[in-house]
């Protein structure tokens, strides 16, 4: 058996390896073109809203400016997103040559207690309502980042968006899942008197290319702007009077209207929850992969996963493997597996106790001893999280907890012939968007913003949909110690933007959608290029694979043991030999993304521009 193995495993290296290389040697079809650009270049998840990118790149403004524009445009035209979500962002500042975080993600409001959500009879935070709402937090970091990094006004960066508000024909995507979400969306009023303007009809949402028009959020936005306008007038700078819009949202009409409008259907944010809320610019993280150096966000996303597996996989020569064969398959779901096992019980807010181990986790050593757990002849369906903490000089406090932590979790029963349905699904890939932008005097700005995807729950008159991010923490210190729900806390996110420099200067900037798909899809179009030679366009539509042996961030936790999602383009014997390898295949005619990427030709001083050909992301460059 192990000799067939053998056979098998170099026969799928061979035929796989001399497939990638027609990516060096030959020019390969993409379903759709790469972008070019050599001023400026504009990607995210609907095309109105990179139009919107444009106009603000149009008028003189930097990556910062078209990418809050670009941001505010996708909340406004519910792209998986609203305003009242979260947003995190990775910033290339050319003038100090570092990248920077945008911490902007909301916080449990008062009173969100373990006890709270247990007395309701909840194992986890709900999924949907006021209950799964943290404080907004897509706003301030927006106001942030134009603040300090921008170069327009707020009035000129949510032009577009607030035309948008005004009334845009919508899209077919969008306009059907309000529709699919209406029976949701009546619990709600306010969200049923924007949601559903054909109440009573058999078709009882807009209808695509209907003009969808949101005077509530209109009448928000318009009160940021007049907040900056009149702090201008009174000869405020324009940073000042920036941060005079991000005051009336989080302590003025604003805030108190969020607050009483998620209160009087049942939630929990109050006013002084919005008032004493900060966005956090941080120092990301990062790790070096064969000289690149790959940042990402802190541990309260899972953004090191990506960085922990760079760190296993160094130590193998993935190329010889081939693309995608056998081998290469089972080299990085194994590794993959390893470090969403740390994940699962060691990433949490690093401003509450107890401090996850980071410098452990992250360190080349502990993935040297990682990968000596791998079993390379059968999936290992039972993998746990690793001991970081002698690679900090310290002994582990929870090995009590460690050792029983695979009874405290539940796994998936919902996998069979046909694969996994579709409510698990929905919970393993919760949808968000992406902002990709940069420009000629070097700013690249890299966002993976998320919250108040449809069915959402606005908050009262103010036209702003709430988060549902609660969802992501957990009630029980023996699943995670770390990501134990308390108010003021951040919940452990899938969210995860990527930059990679290289030789000091923006090689890739890359994000993704889909929840817990996010970082195993990114560390592969990553792989694709680095390892294999593809253009960013064909790293971003070249098929993928999904682990589901990780416990999904949403709904009920849980997770597949031994779950592996081909493509449809993955051949026989390669589906053969992972199943005798114990694994539990199912597939999908496009696995890729939607991955949104940035490449920097710096040979040729111009940008490549890449979006997966799936989804309605895309871009302009000029």
């Amino acid at each position: 058996m192990k000799k067939l193995f053998i056979s098998l495993m170099t026969l799928t290296a061979t035929v796989s390896g001399a497939w990638a290389q027609s990516f060096n040697n030959f020019p390969v079809t993409t379903q759709k073109p790469p972008l070019h650009g050599k001023n400026w270049m504009a990607i995210t998840g609907k095309p109105l809203a990179a139009t919107a990118g444009a106009m603000i790149f149009s008028k003189g403004g930097n990556a910062i400016d078209a990418s809050c524009a670009m941001l505010a445009a996708t909340c406004t035209m519910w792209d998986v997103l609203s305003w009242g979500g979260e947003t995190q962002a990775l910033i290339y500042n050319p003038k100090t040559k570092k990248v920077i975080a945008i911490n902007a993600m909301g916080v449990a409001p008062t009173g969100a207690t373990v006890e709270f959500y247990k007395n309701k009879g909840m194992k986890y935070p709900p999924e949907y309502g006021p209950l799964a709402a943290t404080t907004p937090g897509t706003p301030g970091g927006l106001l942030t980042m134009l603040a300090e990094y921008g170069t327009m006004s707020l009035k000129e960066v949510l032009a577009p968006a607030m035309q948008l508000a005004e009334g845009y024909p919508i899209e077919a995507q969008t306009a059907n899942a309000m529709e699919q979400g209406k029976r949701r969306i009546k619990e709600w009023p306010y969200s049923k008197k924007v949601f559903l303007p054909h109440l009573g009809e058999k078709r009882e949402a807009p209808s695509a290319g209907e003009i969808f028009v949101q005077k509530d959020l209109l009448a928000t936005l318009q009160k940021m702007v007049d907040a900056e306008q009149d702090a201008l007038k009174k000869g405020k700078t324009r940073k000042d009077a920036i941060y005079a819009a991000y005051d009336r949202f989080y302590k003025g009409d604003i805030a108190k209207e969020i607050a009483r409008g998620t209160q009087e259907q049942g939630g929990l944010i109050t006013e002084k929850d919005m008032a004493e809320w900060k966005v956090k610019i941080e120092e990301p993280m990062m790790t070096t992969y064969r000289g690149i150096e790959v940042y990402k966000m802190q541990q309260w996303t899972q953004g090191p996963v990506m960085l922990q597996t760079l760190n296993m996989l160094e130590n193998f020569d993935l190329k010889s493997m081939g693309y995608n064969s056998t081998r290469y398959i089972h080299t990085l779901y194994q590794t993959m597996n390893l470090a969403f096992a740390d994940r699962d019980f060691y990433y949490g807010d690093p401003a509450f106790a107890p401090e996850e181990p980071m410098k452990g986790l992250l360190s080349k050593e502990y993935a040297k001893e990682r990968i000596k757990n791998i079993n390379w002849v059968v999936n290992d369906s039972l993998v746990r999280p690793g001991d970081p903490y002698p690679f900090e000089g310290k002994l582990n406090p929870y090995l009590d907890i460690l050792n029983k932590w695979e009874n405290t979790k539940a796994s998936a029963n919902r996998h069979d012939q046909n694969g996994p349905n579709d409510k698990y699904m929905e919970d393993f890939t919760a949808g968000t968007t992406s902002v990709e932008a940069t420009d000629k005097e070097g700013w690249v700005v890299s966002i993976t913003p998320s919250g108040g995807w449809l069915p959402a729950c606005i908050a009262g008159n103010t036209g702003v949909g709430l988060s549902q991010r609660m969802q992501s923490f957990v009630l029980d210190a023996n699943e995670n110690p770390f990501n134990v729900l308390e108010p003021g806390k951040r919940p452990r996110v899938t969210l995860t933007p990527s930059m990679a420099l290289k030789d000091g200067k923006p090689y890739i900037s890359f994000a993704k959608q889909a929840g817990d798909e996010q970082d195993q899809l990114l560390l592969q179009f990553f792989l694709n290029m680095v390892e294999f030679g593809m253009t960013v366009q064909e790293a971003t539509e070249a098929p993928s694979f999904k682990t589901l042996q990780m416990y999904g961030s949403f709904g009920a936790h849980e997770k597949t043991r031994g779950g592996l999602i081909l493509n449809n383009a993955m051949p026989p014997w390669s589906r053969k030999e992972l199943s005798r390898m114990g694994y539990k295949l199912s597939y999908q005619e496009r696995t890729s993304g939607p991955i949104n990427a940035i490449y920097f030709d710096w040979i040729h001083g111009t940008f490549w521009g890449g979006s997966s050909n799936h989804g309605e992301d895309y871009g302009i460059g000029w």
